[in-house]
């Protein structure tokens, strides 16, 4: 095809962006599935036709751009299906922006996002279509809407084929720690954050395997260590828009799953569930992300399937993934593993300095300062730092809060590196709570709490106080018929805490609000906390529900 919105042979041109991948993937493999949704399976063929399709439609009912201008945004909030797919490589393919949505989202939520990035073209579903109706007002920029990707038979407006440093898409942060920005992702940093896992041996990935697709695909984990390592690969994906109360296991015994990509939530009910062992039979590689998964879950899911669990860390600025346990080969309790190839990684201390880098800990300058961790042996606690390829441009729209003029960018996370040069994480930099001027990292608190046979879940965070700045505070689940007082756990973190480091309240709680991939969402629990002390340790507090 020679339209201005397609890709040519891809045995003889490169491939600049995924979409261009899917076309390299139907010529070499044509009639091998692509897709397996529900009932319905898409060869690569039958996939790269309906790429070209919607890419000709997105192209024509999108509004032409000045030249050097920002392409049009294409808002696509749809669920893990075979219309999300085809319109997000549509995007691509037709030199458009794609900005994928979460479907569940609420009608504010929705008006931020859509009149944050200016959207002009919205790809959604029923429910969401409803929500917009009643905002067209806010929303000037929006001129078309539509519940499947458009298509068109003959190509639309004139646009220049686009790759490498150009824009790709707009991927909204969770917001758990304040209101959604626009992580700007260009085609090159997806490409590059693909390459640096085909860089880990073996392979992650590879054209013979079979990929669940369970994870959003509006979140950068599902849509590019997911749905893009399948593009990258040609390998077959296995989309799961209601993997139901088994997570999917049926759809991962039917399709034979060699990659399991997951999130500890998904860990946690495939290793409760009896049948997990048979119809994990076929699977080669298991790999978790998104939230910290507890060593006792990583351990119940091994004994249950035979499978070790794989740990990944990442974030959306980074495409996502920046470290494994597949990078060093062992699944170390608790470790978010090696940077992988490619990646640049640094921890900085407090006062800016090095204290690891590129595998090495840093010598200290003064051998006689009191080191403070009480963490492992290995280094203290520092902020990662990254610099690579595949690291975002800032944040929308004008590139703000991106990486430094020397290519390294604070990811906000604080690590430590123990002997062996794998890495821990210790918590966010913004979460650390300072009691009379003590560091107390709520991770830590969290851990010793998930250690008492009771709690189910909890997240800590720190609270204002007149007498010492702040103090610790705990919001805790606990496990179904299995009831705990405030004053157990308080007990109980006695026993395993130093003293600045105890909640001075434990409030029991039915649920933690989380974000779409599993995360606590801290921010609702600070807007409930109270402000100058804490509540009584007995209190119960209804939170709110999250994305």
């Amino acid at each position: 095809m020679t339209d201005s919105i397609t890709v040519q042979d891809a045995s003889v041109h490169p491939a600049p962006n995924l979409a261009d991948r899917v076309r390299r993937a139907a010529h070499d493999r044509a009639d091998r599935a692509a897709l397996h949704w529900r009932d319905q399976t898409l060869s690569w063929s039958d996939l790269d036709a309906a790429v070209d399709a919607a890419a000709r439609g997105l192209s024509t009912v999108a509004p032409h751009t000045d030249p050097g201008g920002t392409p049009p945004r294409v808002a696509i909030a749809l669920p893990n299906t075979i219309d999300f797919v085809v319109t997000w490589l549509g995007a691509l393919r037709a030199g458009l922006v794609a900005v994928p949505v979460n479907p569940g989202f609420t009608a504010p939520e929705l008006r931020h996002v859509l009149s944050d990035s200016g959207a002009s073209v919205l790809v959604a579903t029923d429910r969401v279509r409803s929500l917009v109706a009643d905002l067209t007002a806010e929303l000037p920029a929006l001129v078309a809407v539509h519940g499947t990707p458009p298509t068109a038979d003959s190509p639309g407006p004139a646009r220049p084929r686009r790759g490498g440093t150009d824009l790709a898409v707009l991927l909204y942060t969770s917001g758990t720690e304040g209101r959604p920005r626009g992580a700007m992702l260009s085609h090159r940093a997806l490409l590059a954050n693909l390459q640096q896992v085909d860089g880990i041996e073996p392979p992650v990935v590879g054209p013979a395997d079979t990929v669940l697709l369970a994870l959003p695909l509006f979140h950068a984990y599902g849509l590019n260590s997911g749905l893009g390592a399948v593009i990258d690969n040609g390998a077959t994906g296995v989309l799961l828009d209601e993997p139901g109360p088994t997570a999917g296991l049926d759809d991962i015994a039917r399709h034979r799953v060699t990659v399991l990509v997951g999130v500890p939530s998904m860990f946690l009910t495939w290793a409760d569930a009896p049948t997990a062992r048979a119809a994990t039979a076929s699977v080669r590689v298991a790999v978790c992300g998104a939230a910290p998964l507890e060593p006792p879950v990583a351990a119940r899911f091994t004994e249950a399937t035979g499978h070790q669990v794989h740990i990944g860390y990442g974030l959306t600025e980074t495409a996502p993934v920046l470290t494994s346990t597949l990078v060093g080969g062992v699944a170390k309790a608790g470790s978010i593993g090696r940077p992988l190839p490619g990646v640049g990684l640094r921890l900085v201390g407090a006062d800016g300095t090095d204290l690891w880098r590129d595998g090495v800990a840093v010598p200290d300058d003064d051998p006689d300062e009191l080191d403070i961790s009480e963490m492992t042996p290995g280094t203290d606690p520092g902020q990662i730092v990254v610099r690579g390829p595949n690291l975002f441009d800032g944040y929308w729209p004008d590139g703000r809060g991106g990486p430094g003029a020397d290519g390294w960018w604070g990811t906000g996370d604080i690590a430590y590196a123990d002997e062996d040069g794998d890495l821990f994480l210790v918590d966010r930099l913004g979460e650390l709570i300072l009691v009379n001027g003590f560091n107390v990292y709520p991770h830590e608190v969290e851990l010793v709490l998930a250690g008492h046979p009771r709690v189910a879940e909890s997240a800590v965070l720190g609270v204002p106080h007149p007498r010492t700045g702040e103090t610790v505070r705990a919001y805790v689940v606990p496990k179904p018929g299995r009831p705990v007082t405030s004053d157990d756990l308080l007990a109980h973190c006695a026993r395993n805490l130093a003293r600045f480091k105890c909640p001075t309240a434990v409030e029991i709680v039915d649920a933690l609000p989380h974000s779409a991939i599993g995360k606590v969402r801290k921010t609702d629990l600070r807007s409930a906390a109270p402000a100058g002390r804490p509540a009584p340790a007995d209190t119960r507090t209804e939170v709110p529900d999250g994305h």
